[in-house]
């Protein structure tokens, strides 16, 4: 019984165990922030500009998939909408923001 006396004396006498800094706490989630960033932001980003990049540059003659998954040929481009060539006697009007891709199959 004495035993556990002295214990409880000594912690006592030590006092609570100090905190760490501010910094030190916090340290895990800067840690997990600059993670999310280099694994989901910056990659996002660089995704969308090189899309811009695209939409921008589109020429007649090229073939594009649209984000509703229509496939065709660029035949008229104007400022903010682009015209497609679907089939032999099919054209669709779409805005140049629908397109997501150049479809690598030529028809």
């Amino acid at each position: 019984m004495n035993f556990v006396k002295d214990t409880y004396l000594v912690l006592a006498q030590s006092g609570a165990p100090e905190q760490p800094s501010l910094m030190w706490q916090m340290m895990p989630f800067v840690l997990l922030m600059v993670g999310f960033w280099f694994l989901l932001i910056q990659p996002q980003r660089k995704k969308q500009k090189a899309l811009e990049k695209l939409i921008s540059e589109l020429k007649v003659g090229d073939h594009v998939i649209t984000s509703g998954g229509i496939c065709g040929t660029v035949t008229l481009l104007k400022k903010d909408r682009l015209q497609l060539k679907v089939d032999d006697n099919t054209r669709i009007e779409v805005i140049r923001s629908a397109v997501q891709g150049l479809d690598s199959r030529e028809k």
